[in-house]
Formats: structure tokens, C-alpha cells, sequence
């Protein structure tokens, strides 16, 4: 059974920092790319960044960059999202992605909440 869980949300200040994890099960992680994802209220869901299989490519949504790192380790199966300089537009539910060809698994999302 395919398993992404999320992990890591909360609610932070505007400037803070947090991570997301997200623990993969049920799939050989190694073969799949990543991505995270988010959705705020009323909004369309949009990408947030990607990382290949592998770890090499990465591309983020240019309202991220610089603020935001997407890392994985294959050995544990799970991709990362270190998310600094955070802003009240950041808030959202974050959501995991897998995806390989045609096959591609969603978590469950965590809540990131940016407000003073």
C-alpha cells in the first residue's frame, strides 16, 4: 500500500522557518521524482518545488526561490522541504508528491499557518 506522510507543519511568524518531511512507503522511492505542493484556501493547488530521483535536479516556484530547499534521502524515503524567511502568503496545506510515468501518489498534507 503507497503511503506519503507529511510531517512538520505548524504555525510559525512571519521570518521563521520550518521543515516538512514526508516518509514514502509502498513504492521503490528511489525511482521517483518528488515535488511539494501546496493549496491555500480558495486557490489552485500549485507546485512549490521538485527534486529528481536522484537528488540532482531540483526547480523551484519562483515565489520560493531562495527562501526554499527541496532535499530527499533515498536511504530513509523521504524528501524534505526546508522553508526559511517565511511569509503570510506562504500559509497553505503542503502536500507530497510522487510521481513516475503515468503513476502518481498525493499525501495527505500538512497545515503551514505564517501569521504574527
Amino acid at each position: 500500500q503507497v503511503q506519503l506522510v507529511e510531517s512538520g507543519g505548524g504555525k510559525v511568524q512571519p521570518g521563521g522557518s520550518l521543515r516538512l518531511s514526508c516518509a514514502a512507503s509502498g513504492f521503490t522511492f528511489s525511482n521517483y521524482a518528488m515535488s511539494w505542493y501546496r493549496q491555500a484556501t480558495g486557490k489552485e493547488r500549485e507546485l512549490v518545488a521538485a527534486i529528481g530521483s536522484a537528488g540532482g535536479d531540483t526547480n523551484y516556484a519562483d515565489s520560493v526561490k531562495g527562501r526554499f530547499t527541496i532535499s530527499r534521502d533515498n536511504a530513509k524515503n523521504t524528501v524534505y522541504l526546508q522553508m526559511n524567511s517565511l511569509k503570510p502568503e506562504d500559509t497553505a496545506v503542503y502536500y507530497c508528491n510522487a510521481k513516475l510515468y503515468r503513476s502518481s501518489y498525493l499525501g495527505q498534507g500538512t497545515q503551514v499557518t505564517v501569521s504574527s
